[in-house]
């Protein structure tokens, strides 16, 4: 889904050559395997997520802790990860974040029980939010201006584009043909090498005099975190429950103080001018709710494709594919589409699609099968939103300050990953309320009309507010 742009600090300046240009293919290799993993992350637990839940008692609405931990971390801190790398140096942020996405990888393997396993991913979120910034910018010292940048960048775009696909069926195979540990596993041996590799083929970047913005970052999470809490909860407990109310309080009055501090701060991780444009922060709001709607759609088709249709989970890794293959297929062609028809009328075109796609999975009964039920909405979703996410990828970084570039970026990839978890956690007490009523399929059912709800309200700001220049 990110899309993502060289920061400008840290770059060498213009036509000055990379450091080590020897093995060009190996260091590409080293940042790629780098960005496969932690986009991989977001999405390769999905399809293990109800051998997660015998194995380790989740319950239905807890279960969504398993994805959420990790994208709260990852979307909260990686502003913060990438400042850290400007002060710090690149190379040394970028190897710390590998050793600890790698370290809690294993741990979360071994894992023996609910709360152990949600640790390691929380942990795992820290890691990627230092390793990304990192990888990206480490292209810009590590090749040369012109084709040979180009080329890594066209490489390193793609990997991203193709990381949750490749998750939803790594996922499957490696929970099907072991366990489900073995989706945390596969990143120990990656980000062994990748370690090892780091030093020897990659250079570093130049340092810059600044300060770490820790007050920002840490009201940020913590609220972010106290309102997923607060609507889960609430999917068991109820919005009358008073440890619901309070988590809710706290998550609005952090949030509130976050901006206060941003506001304040010399060096803010967010800054506050990003958003006065109003196509900027409707793309913004926009990439959000449909972050929410797509982690959501992931969320529940894969406990119904494996718990109500009986899909083994590398049958339901493998049910994805035609939805993703066409997202990735038109997400390519878009860059065509983008000067012939403008990127209003693309989103104009795209977002329908997907409010079309998640009314029809309202449908979803007890009886209904793959092909009926769940293929012609993926399909809707998958075109839609390949027409949609680069138009709002455009507006969002099309007259940003140059000292603001990485920011914009960075806060793009931040609102998929917060709007992820946040949709996630309103789907998922969505769907608690209501199975208690009318069963499992019957939530799930009701969760999808929350999701059209978000998609058309995502229509709706696109018509008025965002009016590209």
């Amino acid at each position: 889904m990110s899309q993502q742009t060289i920061p400008s600090r840290g770059a060498p300046a213009s036509g000055a050559p990379p450091r080590h240009t020897r093995h060009p293919g190996i260091s590409l290799a080293v940042i790629v395997a780098c960005q496969l993993m932690v986009v991989l992350d977001a999405t390769v637990v999905f399809v293990a997520l109800p051998k997660i839940q015998q194995s380790l008692h989740f319950s239905a609405t807890g279960l969504s802790w398993v994805s959420n931990a990790y994208s709260l971390t990852f979307g909260g801190l990686l502003l913060l990860g990438g400042r850290a790398g400007d002060i710090l140096g690149r190379r040394r942020v970028f190897a710390t974040g590998i050793a600890i996405f790698t370290l809690a990888s294993l741990l979360g393997g071994f894992a023996g029980s609910s709360g152990w396993l949600l640790a390691a991913r929380a942990v795992q979120g820290v890691g990627a939010a230092l390793a990304a910034p990192a990888a990206l910018a480490l292209i810009a010292v590590n090749f040369a201006e012109g084709s040979e940048r180009n080329r890594a960048l066209s490489i390193f775009s793609a990997t991203s584009s193709a990381g949750a696909s490749v998750g939803l069926i790594l996922g499957g195979v490696l929970t099907d043909w072991a366990s489900w540990r073995w989706v945390l596993f596969i990143n120990v041996p990656v980000g062994a090498a990748v370690l090892l590799l780091t030093p020897v083929f990659l250079a570093e970047t130049e340092r810059h005099r600044g300060r770490l913005d820790l007050a920002g970052a840490a009201t940020s999470v913590t609220g972010m975190v106290a309102l997923v809490y607060a609507f889960i909860r609430a999917a068991d407990a109820g919005w009358s429950d008073p440890v619901t109310l309070l988590a809710f309080a706290a998550g609005v009055v952090l949030l509130l103080a976050f901006v206060a501090v941003e506001s304040r701060a010399e060096q803010p991780v967010v800054p506050l001018r990003l958003f006065a444009d109003r196509a900027r922060s409707g793309s913004y709001f926009d990439m959000l709710l449909l972050a929410a709607a797509m982690f959501g759609m992931f969320f529940f088709l894969v406990q119904f494709l494996q718990n109500s249709l009986g899909f083994s989970p590398l049958k339901a890794g493998l049910a994805f594919l035609p939805m993703t293959g066409l997202l990735f297929g038109v997400a390519r062609l878009a860059p065509r589409l983008v000067p012939r028809f403008g990127t209003r009328r693309m989103m104009l075109t795209g977002l329908p699609l997907i409010v079309a796609g998640m009314l029809w999975l309202t449908r979803l009964s007890a009886t209904s099968g793959y092909a009926s039920g769940a293929l012609g909405p993926m399909l809707l979703f998958g075109l839609g939103a390949g027409i949609v996410f680069l138009p709002l990828t455009l507006t969002i970084l099309s007259g940003v300050r140059r000292e603001d570039s990485g920011a914009a970026s960075g806060m793009l990839q931040t609102t998929q990953q917060v709007g992820g978890a946040l949709g996630m956690a309103v789907l998922v007490s969505v769907f608690g309320t209501a199975s208690r009523h009318g069963g499992a399929v019957h939530g799930v059912s009701v969760a999808f009309e929350v999701a059209a709800v978000f998609a058309l309200v995502a229509l709706a700001v696109a018509a008025v507010f965002i009016r590209p220049r």
